[in-house]
Protein backbone atom coordinates (compact mmCIF):
# COMPACT_ATOMS: atom_id res chain seq x y z
CA UNK A 1 0.00 0.00 0.00
CA UNK A 2 1.45 3.35 -0.99
CA UNK A 3 1.21 6.46 1.10
CA UNK A 4 -0.80 9.36 -0.26
CA UNK A 5 1.31 12.39 -1.19
CA UNK A 6 0.81 15.44 0.95
CA UNK A 7 0.71 19.05 -0.16
CA UNK A 8 0.54 22.34 1.64
CA UNK A 9 -2.94 23.81 1.93
CA UNK A 10 -3.51 27.60 1.81
CA UNK A 11 -4.12 27.59 5.58
CA UNK A 12 -0.66 26.16 6.23
CA UNK A 13 -1.68 22.57 7.08
CA UNK A 14 -1.24 19.48 4.99
CA UNK A 15 -3.94 17.73 3.01
CA UNK A 16 -4.06 14.28 1.52
CA UNK A 17 -4.38 13.92 -2.24
CA UNK A 18 -7.54 12.20 -3.49
CA UNK A 19 -7.27 8.48 -4.22
CA UNK A 20 -6.08 7.43 -7.66
CA UNK A 21 -9.14 6.55 -9.80
CA UNK A 22 -7.00 3.99 -11.66
CA UNK A 23 -5.47 2.48 -8.52
CA UNK A 24 -6.04 -1.03 -7.16
CA UNK A 25 -9.00 0.02 -5.00
CA UNK A 26 -10.85 1.47 -7.99
CA UNK A 27 -10.06 -1.35 -10.40
CA UNK A 28 -10.79 -4.02 -7.79
CA UNK A 29 -14.03 -2.25 -6.86
CA UNK A 30 -15.07 -2.16 -10.51
CA UNK A 31 -14.36 -5.86 -10.96
CA UNK A 32 -16.29 -6.62 -7.79
CA UNK A 33 -19.14 -4.39 -9.03
CA UNK A 34 -19.22 -6.39 -12.28
CA UNK A 35 -19.43 -9.65 -10.35
CA UNK A 36 -22.14 -8.25 -8.06
CA UNK A 37 -24.13 -6.95 -11.02
CA UNK A 38 -23.84 -10.33 -12.74
CA UNK A 39 -24.96 -12.26 -9.64
CA UNK A 40 -27.64 -9.70 -8.81
CA UNK A 41 -28.96 -10.14 -12.34
CA UNK A 42 -29.06 -13.93 -12.02
CA UNK A 43 -30.91 -13.65 -8.71
CA UNK A 44 -33.36 -11.11 -10.19
CA UNK A 45 -34.08 -13.52 -13.06
CA UNK A 46 -34.81 -16.28 -10.54
CA UNK A 47 -36.91 -13.88 -8.44
CA UNK A 48 -38.84 -12.84 -11.52
CA UNK A 49 -39.45 -16.42 -12.65
CA UNK A 50 -40.74 -17.37 -9.20
CA UNK A 51 -43.09 -14.37 -9.13
CA UNK A 52 -44.40 -15.18 -12.64
CA UNK A 53 -44.73 -18.93 -12.12
CA UNK A 54 -46.39 -18.98 -8.70
CA UNK A 55 -48.17 -16.03 -7.14
CA UNK A 56 -48.01 -17.69 -3.71
CA UNK A 57 -44.22 -17.33 -3.30
CA UNK A 58 -44.50 -13.77 -1.99
CA UNK A 59 -47.07 -12.47 0.50
CA UNK A 60 -50.15 -10.69 -0.78
CA UNK A 61 -50.23 -6.99 0.03
CA UNK A 62 -53.75 -5.52 0.07
CA UNK A 63 -53.08 -1.85 0.73
CA UNK A 64 -50.00 -0.64 -1.09
CA UNK A 65 -49.58 2.65 -2.92
CA UNK A 66 -47.73 1.11 -5.89
CA UNK A 67 -50.24 -1.56 -6.81
CA UNK A 68 -48.69 -3.93 -9.35
CA UNK A 69 -49.59 -7.60 -9.21
CA UNK A 70 -46.84 -10.15 -8.65
CA UNK A 71 -46.84 -11.22 -12.30
CA UNK A 72 -46.06 -7.62 -13.26
CA UNK A 73 -43.25 -7.48 -10.69
CA UNK A 74 -41.98 -10.80 -12.01
CA UNK A 75 -41.66 -9.44 -15.54
CA UNK A 76 -39.98 -6.25 -14.31
CA UNK A 77 -37.44 -8.25 -12.31
CA UNK A 78 -36.89 -10.72 -15.14
CA UNK A 79 -36.14 -8.02 -17.72
CA UNK A 80 -33.88 -6.05 -15.34
CA UNK A 81 -32.12 -9.29 -14.41
CA UNK A 82 -31.36 -10.31 -17.99
CA UNK A 83 -29.99 -6.85 -18.80
CA UNK A 84 -27.95 -6.90 -15.56
CA UNK A 85 -26.39 -10.26 -16.48
CA UNK A 86 -25.36 -8.93 -19.89
CA UNK A 87 -24.05 -5.70 -18.39
CA UNK A 88 -22.12 -7.52 -15.66
CA UNK A 89 -20.43 -9.65 -18.34
CA UNK A 90 -19.63 -6.44 -20.25
CA UNK A 91 -18.07 -4.84 -17.17
CA UNK A 92 -15.93 -7.90 -16.54
CA UNK A 93 -14.86 -7.86 -20.21
CA UNK A 94 -13.87 -4.20 -19.88
CA UNK A 95 -16.45 -2.80 -22.31
CA UNK A 96 -16.68 0.99 -22.10
CA UNK A 97 -20.47 1.02 -22.63
CA UNK A 98 -21.01 -1.33 -19.69
CA UNK A 99 -19.99 1.21 -17.03
CA UNK A 100 -22.65 3.73 -18.03
CA UNK A 101 -25.30 1.05 -18.54
CA UNK A 102 -24.30 -0.50 -15.19
CA UNK A 103 -24.84 2.79 -13.36
CA UNK A 104 -28.26 3.29 -14.99
CA UNK A 105 -29.22 -0.34 -14.39
CA UNK A 106 -28.13 -0.30 -10.73
CA UNK A 107 -30.16 2.90 -10.29
CA UNK A 108 -33.24 1.26 -11.82
CA UNK A 109 -32.66 -1.81 -9.65
CA UNK A 110 -32.43 0.41 -6.58
CA UNK A 111 -35.76 1.99 -7.46
CA UNK A 112 -37.40 -1.37 -8.25
CA UNK A 113 -36.18 -2.91 -4.98
CA UNK A 114 -37.51 0.10 -3.05
CA UNK A 115 -40.93 -0.47 -4.61
CA UNK A 116 -40.64 -4.24 -3.92
CA UNK A 117 -39.96 -3.65 -0.17
CA UNK A 118 -43.35 -4.90 1.10
CA UNK A 119 -42.93 -8.24 -0.66
CA UNK A 120 -39.36 -9.07 0.46
CA UNK A 121 -38.13 -6.40 2.89
CA UNK A 122 -34.83 -7.93 4.02
CA UNK A 123 -33.76 -9.00 0.55
CA UNK A 124 -34.76 -5.62 -0.92
CA UNK A 125 -32.66 -3.70 1.61
CA UNK A 126 -29.64 -5.95 0.97
CA UNK A 127 -30.02 -5.53 -2.78
CA UNK A 128 -30.36 -1.76 -2.45
CA UNK A 129 -27.06 -1.67 -0.52
CA UNK A 130 -25.38 -3.71 -3.25
CA UNK A 131 -26.80 -1.36 -5.89
CA UNK A 132 -25.38 1.69 -4.08
CA UNK A 133 -21.93 0.05 -4.01
CA UNK A 134 -22.16 -0.82 -7.72
CA UNK A 135 -23.09 2.77 -8.59
CA UNK A 136 -20.19 4.13 -6.52
CA UNK A 137 -17.63 1.67 -7.88
CA UNK A 138 -18.58 2.24 -11.50
CA UNK A 139 -18.73 6.03 -11.10
CA UNK A 140 -15.40 6.29 -9.27
CA UNK A 141 -13.38 4.24 -11.77
CA UNK A 142 -11.53 5.96 -14.61
CA UNK A 143 -10.00 3.49 -17.06
CA UNK A 144 -6.50 4.16 -18.32
CA UNK A 145 -7.24 4.82 -21.98
CA UNK A 146 -3.61 5.65 -22.79
CA UNK A 147 -2.62 1.98 -22.58
CA UNK A 148 -5.26 0.83 -25.08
Amino acid sequence: MTAQPHSESPSGGTRTAPPDPRGPWATGGTTFAGVLLLLNGILAVLEGISAIAADDVYPRIDTYVYKINLTGWGWILLVLGVIAVLTGCGILAGAAWARAVGIVLASLSLLAQFLFLPYAPVWSVITMGIDVFVIWALAAYEPDTARR
